[in-house]
């Protein structure tokens, strides 16, 4: 059974940019762009993923487009829909599952993978609105 996850980007979210987490996230929506994690990606039957992505372990439940690289493991389920290429220590296809690309599975596989670096900026902090106002014109009054 998968981890919980910490991070859900729900069914609505569309996100376009780099994305990096420590634990473990479970995408619903549709990302494009990086990832770049510590823990592991659930990627849910209803999400599209069209990324580069980097992880501990990644579950494929839905739609990846890009380079999947796990220190650990890649799962792809009966509905995993997969174009790219794949890299991970170990390997598991459930029947129904469609993959089109290159695999490297073994034990030193995801060692020998080129680390992906991901910049990370701290976010600017909010700072309140900024509100203008008319001085009344004495006519209206």
């Amino acid at each position: 059974m998968a981890e919980q996850a910490h991070t859900i980007i729900g069914p609505d979210t569309h996100i376009k940019g780099d994305m990096t987490f420590e634990s473990t996230a479970r995408l619903l929506g549709s990302f494009e762009g990086r990832i770049a994690a510590k823990g592991e990606l659930q990627i849910a039957d209803s999400a599209v993923c069209k990324a580069a992505v980097e992880a501990g372990k990644v579950t494929i439940d839905g739609q990846v487009e890009g380079n999947v690289t796990a220190r650990d493991r890649v799962e792809l389920s009966a509905k995993a829909r997969m174009k790219g290429d794949l890299i991970a220590t170990k390997l598991v296809v459930v029947d129904g599952a469609s993959f089109v690309g290159h695999v490297t599975v073994g034990p030193d596989a995801a060692k020998a993978a080129k680390p992906m670096e991901l910049e990370i900026k701290p976010m600017a902090a909010a700072q309140p609105p900024k509100v203008e106002t008319k001085p009344q014109d004495p006519a209206r009054r």
